[in-house]
């Protein structure tokens, strides 16, 4: 760990020096959280996060982008991240990643590296890099490669290894051809690997984006996965955003469980100063939000909705209400930013599961409930970040 530190550093510091033309940036975050529950009557943690980037511009248009991530946390944070860990793929790679010192957890993790090459009106990206899809603010269920969680509010996004070719004919019209590597990292017979296009039109007022990809067969399997979907978001009065993605296995015989659909609305009020969210998600058992799809939903039936308030150009508050209808479960949620000088804010957030056994101990359990927080009844954050 010490040695992979120590040559990150060399490294930046050496590119610094020899190609000023690099870029760097990046954030700073020192955390401290509190939380209440079953488990344990008080439990709290301390965790120290960093997110480093760089950027290197190439000669005839390119760049090069980098991130890194830095983690040191003891407590809550650093029991949270084992049992992420523990949980993904069931991969020693993910648990080995972590190391113990005296009395905290360390890890470094590659966010992301990637290449752009830019053309007049065709644009090449390859590597370790983001390959978001549709206009979903909350639940996203087009981005099938980035699967989202607003349950977990410092989610990052994560990176695919793949490629992608842009090409954009007008102004208003781009269309995309992509690849991404296997799920599996370790698979060798290129089991897995998806493909596909999409297709985005704007206007003045509206946006709309078709995709199609293709997964090849897993090893076992003769059928491979057909995905096919769209994603429009509109300015008439309220934004209106509808996101839908139909997922089709033909070994399972899918129906209208390889569906996901979500619906929402935003608008604003005092000049700008209120911003109202609200969005919906049908989760198919098989779609791209689904557990068994990649994703992280049991039930059926979701809606998210929040607020965000901006008292002043230094203060704002976010309020957010996770609702499961399936099994009347409940996730609400309260942000506050608050910047102290600049480059410098100070943000506490609060989390509150709910579900039925919460009040009535009827042994209902729901998604949202303590339970899946790993017995807690209520946890806090207070975070300094520092962006540089």
């Amino acid at each position: 760990m010490k040695k992979t530190l120590f040559l990150i550093i060399l490294i930046m510091s050496m590119k610094s020096a020899l190609y000023p033309q690099i870029t760097f940036s990046g954030i700073l975050d020192s955390s401290f959280s509190m939380a209440a529950g079953s488990t344990h009557s008080f439990s709290c943690g301390f965790e120290e996060y960093a997110n480093l980037r760089f950027q290197s511009k190439l000669r005839e248009g390119g760049t090069v982008y980098g991130a890194v991530n830095l983690l040191a946390a003891s407590g809550i944070p650093a029991d949270s991240a084992f049992q992420m860990a523990s949980l993904a793929a069931a991969s020693p790679l993910s648990v080995s990643s972590y190391a113990l010192g005296q009395n905290f957890a360390a890890a470094i993790e590659l966010e992301r590296l990637y290449f752009r090459l830019r053309g007049e009106h065709i644009d090449v990206d390859g590597g370790l890099m983001r390959l978001p899809f549709g206009y979903g603010q909350i639940w996203g269920p087009s981005d099938f490669l980035n699967s989202r969680n607003p349950m977990i509010q410092d989610a990052r996004p994560r990176a695919i290894l793949g490629a992608s070719l842009t090409w954009y004919p007008v102004d208003e019209l781009k269309l995309l051809g992509f690849f991404s590597a296997p799920q599996n990292a370790l698979e060798v017979n290129g089991d897995g690997i998806s493909f596909g296009l999409s297709m985005d039109y704007h206007r003045d007022k509206a946006s709309i984006q078709a995709l199609y990809s293709y997964e090849i067969p897993k090893a076992g399997s003769e059928y491979g996965l057909h995905r096919a979907g769209f994603s429009l978001k509109a300015d008439i009065k309220v934004g209106l955003i509808i996101d839908a993605l139909y997922v089709y296995n033909h070994e399972d015989g899918t129906e209208i469980d390889g569906l996901s659909f979500s619906i929402g609305f935003d608008y604003s009020f005092f000049g700008g100063d209120l911003i109202v969210l609200a969005e919906y998600l049908y989760n198919g058992g098989a779609s791209s939000t689904s557990v068994k799809g990649g994703g992280a939903f049991s039930n059926s039936h979701y809606l998210y909705t929040g607020f965000t308030y901006r008292f002043n150009d230094f203060t704002n508050m976010s309020a957010g209400l996770v609702s499961c209808f399936d099994d009347i479960s409940f996730l609400p949620s309260v942000v506050l930013n608050h910047e102290l000088f600049q480059g410098i804010t100070l943000i506490i957030s609060a989390q509150v599961p709910l579900d039925s056994n919460l009040f009535n101990k009827d042994g209902k359990r729901g998604e949202l409930g303590p339970d899946s927080a790993g017995g807690r009844y209520f946890n806090c954050n207070t975070k300094l970040r520092i962006r540089f």
